[in-house]
């Protein structure tokens, strides 16, 4: 499967890139809003895994933004943030996530949920 990680802090977009990889997915990283839509364009994410607090664009802008480009209709897109309140989660429905998870987040829920998403 092909995943995009959009997360500013690069330590933790690293980390969870070489899971991913590890786990034989495809993986792209990218560290603001506008990268994560231009290489969303070209790569063409199965899922995108957010970060909401991002600088600029904030994942709730990217997530809608996302929700809105050709060739990226069944793209399931789950917030990985430290956001992790009720409001926060209902934001982030209403932006069009798929999932929400808090940091840190656990490696076999995350494992597992990108399982499910590729069969």
């Amino acid at each position: 499967m092909r995943v995009l990680i959009v997360d500013d802090n690069r330590d933790s977009a690293e980390t969870i890139g070489l899971m991913a990889e590890l786990w034989g997915h495809e993986v792209r990283q990218v560290h603001d809003g506008p990268a994560a839509l231009e290489v969303a364009l070209s790569f063409l994410p199965e899922t995108v895994l957010l970060d909401i607090g991002l600088p600029g664009m904030s994942g709730y802008e990217v997530a809608r933004r996302l929700r809105s480009l050709d060739g990226l209709d069944g793209v399931t897109i789950v917030a990985m943030t430290g956001y992790g309140g009720e409001e926060d989660r209902r934001r982030s429905r209403e932006a069009g996530f798929d999932h929400h998870m808090v940091k840190p987040v656990d490696p076999a829920k995350l494992e597992e949920l990108l399982k499910s998403n590729g069969s």
